[in-house]
């Protein structure tokens, strides 16, 4: 049974739900903006996760400003792979790296310097602690990232991701 674009909105905490089609709830990717001004990224990102039919969970949680919340969201969250999208400073990606094993792919955001002071917080997280890093902007690479590691143990998104890149490939 297909859900189609079935939303979910989580009134207690402001959250944004995507159900997967065999689990109404549970989120394959987690994305997480550090406030609603990154929101448009975070759109950009739900636009290829829905066009995927894969499940998310999207976030706002501040790193700076709430870091005990962002810590047990990230430590109790049944997602595979976290999207962080963040600008400035950016220490969200290194803040949910910090608190999981799985893959976490940051999304430095333009705001100030061209971008390249997120890009730069971002790709120079110490060893132990990776960060996958898109592209400045790139929301929508960091969903394809997320989806191609989903893919790894799904034969039938790793069959739709084959053909999207023949779409791309035709122009």
């Amino acid at each position: 049974m297909s859900l189609g674009l079935i939303l979910l909105f989580d009134t207690t905490v402001g959250n944004l739900i995507r159900p997967s089609p065999d689990n109404h709830t549970m989120a394959n990717v987690s994305i997480i903006i550090g406030s609603t001004s990154d929101q448009e990224l975070g759109d950009k990102a739900t636009q290829i996760l829905d066009d995927f039919d894969v499940a998310y969970d999207l976030q706002v949680i501040s790193a700076h400003r709430n870091p005990e919340k962002l810590a047990k969201y990230v430590k109790e969250s049944p997602a595979k792979v976290f999207i962080t999208i963040a600008g400035l400073a950016a220490a969200l990606p290194g803040a949910v790296a910090a608190q999981t094993i799985k893959p976490v792919i940051g999304v430095p955001k333009e705001v100030k310097l061209g971008g390249l002071d997120s890009l730069l917080s971002i790709v120079q997280m110490p060893t132990g602690v990776p960060v996958a890093t898109v592209g400045i902007d790139g929301a929508k690479n960091a969903s394809l990232l997320a989806i191609e590691i989903l893919a790894l143990q799904d034969e039938v998104l790793a069959k739709k991701l084959h053909e999207y890149r023949e779409r791309r490939a035709r122009g």
